[in-house]
């Protein structure tokens, strides 16, 4: 077919699967991200396991330094083995590491089910970032990315939720339980249904496998790319991030990402904490991370569409401005239903200038180092994922609460800076519009 946006009804539906899978286990990661916050508070209360607030900011670190591990690998190691597997694996990895947490007997142990888990929440992400922009239709990268990680924030409202219905001493041993469940739902239907990237199947020469699932759904199978690199050279696409002109804009979005990070780990595992040491009761503050997440979905819908018609460098330092702005108002009491909205639309803006960052770096990259790219930005955020949790916890531990919006608002405008020096356009020498198109021949 053609490089344009009209897909045969079995391309659509195509598309569709792979999103709709790819949505799936991205709610899993995300509330198996969000559940520790959501917990927290209940921990802290009853002292589980011995914890303390400034153990507190170790432990949620402790998940993003595994994070940190697994968006680094993520990217070179799905260009290897391919996207599918990766995925099945991050699940299930994440999924066993969430029932260790549940039987855990000290803070030791709960840590390392928290690092465990964090590699697997690491790696899936940016594979699925990647796998759905190589199916997305041409121009529609954004939205999809941005629809894709709808169920992030997903995740999120259901751990809340789950925060509420887990109160008592051993209620979070509980909520560790459910986050197994993935294992049993996920890890099946992504093994049965989920298709591989046939732009990853050409590269790797199995052109029969690509062949046959271009006519089930009616699709063109992409056209051959050079060889990838040998298992010793496959470096060489990370390198090519840095060749030219190119190395400038990587580290912006490197930095970018950092901040971005930093904001969502931080914001997502302290919000309740730090709410209720605003003045606010236990079950508002545990709302807020229900309100904070449904504003993530709209955040994300919003912000892919906008970005498929602006650009998505655009979209994120807006986002990343105004996100400034609603953190730094969270540190201001007000009246209840003020400070709903004012967190419904922090939310909406937070969540979704990271996604959108991601979506720029899956369109400015090529076939050949998209998941590296994206792998790479993620990972290098991940500095920031550590870093996030471990302020807000210092913060608390020393009563210091209201200086936690102050510190999140800065790397707000942090970031916006950090894109704006991009110069806010798609980069020219990739000649990367928006995510390649595997459903055309166009490559």
């Amino acid at each position: 077919m053609s490089s344009s946006t009209t897909l045969s009804p079995r391309g659509r539906k195509l598309a569709l699967l792979v999103v709709g899978l790819c949505w799936l286990v991205v709610l899993f990661d995300g509330l198996d991200m969000f559940v520790y916050g959501a917990v927290l508070p209940h921990m802290l209360e009853h002292h589980a396991l011995g914890l303390k607030p400034s153990m507190a900011g170790d432990l949620g670190s402790y998940a993003t330094f595994g994070m940190l591990i697994g968006a680094l690998s993520a990217g070179t190691i799905t260009d290897w083995v391919g996207r599918k597997k990766l995925i099945i694996v991050c699940t299930a990895v994440f999924s066993l590491a969430s029932a260790l947490c549940a039987v855990a007997g000290s803070v030791g142990v709960f840590g390392l089910g928290r690092f465990i888990a964090g590699v697997g929440l690491g790696g899936l992400l940016p594979v699925t970032i990647t796998l759905v922009s190589e199916y997305a239709p041409r121009g529609r990268g954004a939205i999809i990315v941005g629809t894709l990680m709808t169920a992030h924030q997903a995740g999120g409202i259901v751990s809340g939720f789950i925060g509420l219905w887990t109160g008592g001493e051993n209620g979070w041993r509980v909520a560790y339980w459910i986050c197994v469940v993935p294992l049993f739902i996920g890890v099946p239907l992504v093994w049965k249904f989920l298709p591989e990237s046939m732009s990853f199947l050409v590269a790797k020469g199995r052109d029969e496998e690509a062949a046959d699932l271009a006519r089930r759904f009616d699709v063109d199978v992409p056209a051959a790319k050079a060889a990838r690199p040998a298992a010793g050279e496959r470096w060489d696409a990370l390198a090519a991030l840095f060749r030219g002109n190119l190395w400038r804009r990587t580290l912006l979005y490197w930095l970018t990402s950092f901040g971005g990070l930093l904001l969502v780990y931080g914001v997502s595992n302290w919000l309740p904490t730090m709410m209720r040491g605003a003045g606010y009761e236990l079950g508002s503050s545990l709302s807020f991370v229900v309100i904070i997440n449904a504003g993530g979905i709209v955040g994300m819908l919003v912000a892919g569409r906008f970005s498929d018609r602006f650009g998505a460098l655009r979209v994120a330092a807006l986002w990343f401005a105004l996100t400034a702005v609603g953190v730094y108002l969270l540190g201001v009491h007000m009246a209840l239903p003020l400070t709903c909205a004012v967190v419904f639309l922090t939310g909406l803006f937070l969540f979704s200038a990271q996604a959108m960052v991601y979506a720029a770096v899956a369109g400015d990259s090529t076939d050949d180092n998209r998941a590296t790219a994206v792998g790479w930005t993620s990972g290098m955020g991940r500095f920031g994922a550590v870093f996030g949790p471990w302020l807000g916890g210092q913060l608390v531990a020393n009563g210091n609460e209201d200086w936690g919006f102050t510190a999140f608002a800065i790397t707000a405008v942090f970031a916006t800076v950090m894109l704006c020096l991009t110069g806010l356009r798609p980069t020219k020498e990739t000649g990367g519009a928006g995510p390649a198109q595997p459903l055309s021949a166009t490559g």
